[in-house]
């Protein structure tokens, strides 16, 4: 593996977990400490890292780097499935959506009732894998809006299917597909509702994205929609990307979970984000709390270096390479 791109995986993990160790990347990349070690100094010489005893954490809370769907996808799992359960009931029939790339729309493409005569345009290779498998089981937790539609028969799908538009594009490392191919897909499309994953949601940056084009397109899909759906869980507060894609001002509904911690002044995010959005949703995240709420200090930080800020420090700038 060359170093670019050893380097780019350390950032991968670095953005989904909030700090590594030198000896975990080790075993995980298969060198040496030492290499680790230099792989981090390198880094944080660029200011896309900072290097701490032991490992190192973010340097702040603007990210450039997108970690892969996968590494995502086993993140807050719960807090996900809840948050997707109760987006189902802003559905009704016959609607049109656009869905966009993430694992929490994944998650919410998996529960979506076949029997609604749904269309939906999506610009996820997850999200249209995952319209294409059969109907959720009555267990899964459909909402209000899925029952006793399933024989339905939508116009151009199979009973109880939704029809699905793929928007083509260049592919992601978030799967997502984005470029000038999917603008001009984007062209002339409709939707009465865009359910939206994002990187992060901030009172002050709105819904950002560290993928410059995922942001473009982004942006086209709530020009093209009545209204705009975020999903996102808590740990997305105070998070903000390289990219903007709206204020929170575009945000109709916000779906998150219990766990969205305290806003900037130690006001409390909730309060901060019902100024602005009109419909805030708070589910539970589940027994199982995979990670502390936003604004708090990752306990494996504190560890690596007890007198690191909790606060944002410098911005770091798009990663050498990235296709963002």
């Amino acid at each position: 593996m060359l170093a670019t791109q050893r380097q780019h995986r350390i950032l991968q993990e670095l953005e989904a977990q909030g700090t590594v160790r030198v000896t975990s990347l080790a075993g995980l990349l298969s060198v040496s400490e030492m290499t680790i070690r230099r792989d981090i100094d390198a880094l944080d010489a660029e200011g896309l890292l900072l290097r701490v005893h032991g490992g190192a954490t973010k340097t702040g809370t603007f990210g450039a780097v997108e970690p892969e769907f996968v590494s995502k996808l086993a993140q807050e799992t719960e807090a996900k499935r809840a948050i997707a359960a109760e987006a189902l009931n802003l559905l009704r029939p016959d609607m049109t959506l656009l869905i966009s790339g993430g694992t929490t729309t994944y998650e919410f493409a998996r529960l979506l009732p076949r029997g609604l005569g749904l269309t939906v345009a999506t610009n996820s290779i997850m999200v249209a894998n995952a319209l294409a498998g059969p109907a959720p089981s009555p267990q899964s937790g459909q909402g209000q809006s899925g029952q006793g539609q399933s024989d339905r028969e939508h116009p151009g799908g199979e009973p109880g299917g939704i029809r699905t538009l793929v928007l083509g594009g260049q592919r992601t490392p978030s799967e997502a597909l984005v470029g000038p191919v999917t603008m001009h897909a984007m062209k002339n499309l409709h939707a009465d509702l865009c359910f939206m994953g994002v990187h992060g949601i901030d009172p002050h940056a709105g819904i950002t994205s560290p993928n410059l084009l995922e942001a473009e397109v982004n942006a086209a899909m709530i020009a093209a929609s009545g209204e705009l759906v975020v999903l996102a869980d808590a740990t997305k507060y105070g998070l903000v990307g390289l990219a903007g894609i709206a204020p929170l001002s575009a945000v109709g509904t916000l779906v998150t979970d219990t766990r969205i911690g305290t806003g900037y002044g130690g006001r409390s995010a909730l309060d901060l984000l019902r100024e602005t959005v009109r419909d805030v949703r708070i589910v539970p995240a589940g027994p199982h709390h995979e990670r502390p709420a936003r604004g708090a200090l990752h306990a494996s930080a504190a560890e690596l270096h007890p007198y690191l800020p909790a606060g944002p420090n410098r911005p770091v700038t798009a990663f050498k390479g990235h296709d963002a």
